[in-house]
């Protein structure tokens, strides 16, 4: 479905070449009087030239021209097909990254979310993280014709998250579970050998040939069912739409491990438990609603009903903190929690986007009961559950 070709790779002249530059910048300045390279295109750079123009020309009012004298203006209208059209061009012209940047760009500066409701609209698109966030605000309004592409765009960035994504979550997370669930008085039947021998080295005796094993390490009896119980409290406000997204894909692939007992709660003004859709990441995000108010209170006071082993929790509040419910009371509830035991983090944000726009009071009050807020990206996650999972200081990004 994408295409990587670069306008780069029709131009066989050397990009340090003083014509190639002067190409570069007549592409990046878009023509007129004040572009001051006073370079005309033809072929394929004056149709990419035409594509940028379309979505980052000048508004209509103002007097620059381009080498042909005619106004630089947004030209993609609001027309389906002359949207279409140049969503197949852009894909033609630039590599992928780029194509899922412009059409960002084409979706907040033209206002055509509404198109994407267009079956034929959503077959032209690229696929990302994104776009499936603007698909599931527009979700009420999607006309029935429009549900079965729109569910196959979020199917195919959703798998290729978990591709990504899941393996090495399932590997770092197992491994934080055996380690957590391993004890220094195991059972005969239970013991670690391998372990025992590599922790006991140093007391060999060359004399005996053997090794005496002062300590012994070993499997506790609790490693044979559920260890951990993780609750995942995300929310669904507009602004976390791509954090809603990885924690989906994230929720399903923890509740894929047997020895943890994985819970999706997300919220805004009002809390749904989406934990018994877990199986399949795409009904879960089927079941959010992007956009509305925030009730971080509430959403918590949900989470902290369903705790019943608080020392083997861990609570993922996934949130840019703009509180809507008491804030008082979030963060009693916050105290509450780790007093009883339970390991609690916050997100700003689970995205590659880096730290969100947040409320830095919230933040500050957070940290001060021993909760760091930050932000974290989808790669460094599988480290930050591991670490929680664990009960040892969390590898917050600098």
């Amino acid at each position: 479905m994408s295409r990587t070709t670069s306008t780069t790779r029709t131009h066989p002249t050397s990009p340090d070449s003083a014509d190639e530059r002067l190409r570069r910048w007549r592409l990046v300045l878009g023509g007129g009087d004040a572009d001051g390279t006073g370079r005309a295109l033809t072929g394929s750079d004056a149709a990419v030239d035409g594509a940028l123009t379309a979505l980052y020309g000048r508004h209509p009012d103002d007097r620059d021209r381009d080498g042909a004298g005619r106004s630089r203006t947004a030209g993609l209208g609001a027309s389906a097909p002359s949207v279409a059209r140049w969503l197949g061009d852009i894909r033609t012209y630039f590599p992928v990254p780029v194509v899922q940047v412009m059409q960002r760009d084409a979706i907040d500066r033209l206002g055509l979310a509404a198109l994407l409701l267009e079956p034929e609209m959503l077959e032209a698109v690229e696929p990302d993280v994104h776009l499936v966030g603007t698909l599931l605000s527009l979700r009420e309004a999607m006309p029935e014709t429009t549900r079965e592409t729109a569910r196959a765009v979020v199917r195919e960035v959703v798998d290729d998250l978990e591709r990504r994504l899941a393996a090495r979550t399932r590997a770092t997370l197992t491994g934080a579970l055996d380690r957590s669930a391993r004890t220094a008085r195991p059972r005969h039947r239970d013991v670690d050998w391998d372990r025992t021998i590599r922790a006991n080295l140093k007391n060999y005796l060359p004399e005996h040939r053997t090794v005496v094993p002062e300590r012994l390490v070993g499997h506790g009896r609790a490693a044979r069912g559920v260890r951990k119980e993780v609750v995942l409290c995300v929310d669904q406000s507009g602004s976390m739409a791509a954090s809603v997204v990885h924690a989906a894909v994230f929720a399903a692939v923890l509740a894929s491990l047997r020895t943890v007992a994985t819970r999706l709660v997300v919220f805004d003004t009002a809390v749904v438990d989406l934990t018994d859709r877990l199986d399949d990441p795409v009904d879960v995000l089927f079941g959010t609603r992007l956009g509305g108010g925030t009730d971080i209170n509430r959403a918590l006071a949900h989470c902290q009903a369903g705790i019943t082993r608080p020392a083997d929790t861990v609570v993922v509040l996934i949130s840019d903190l703009y509180e809507g419910g008491i804030r008082d009371e979030m963060l009693k509830r916050v105290a509450a929690m780790k007093e009883s035991g339970v390991q609690f983090v916050a997100l700003l944000a689970l995205s590659d986007e880096g730290t969100p726009a947040h409320d830095r009071d919230h933040a500050a009050a957070l940290a001060a009961l021993g909760v760091p807020a930050f932000a974290c990206t989808p790669d460094l996650f599988p480290e930050i559950m591991a670490a929680a999972l664990e009960k040892r200081p969390l590898p917050i990004p600098a």
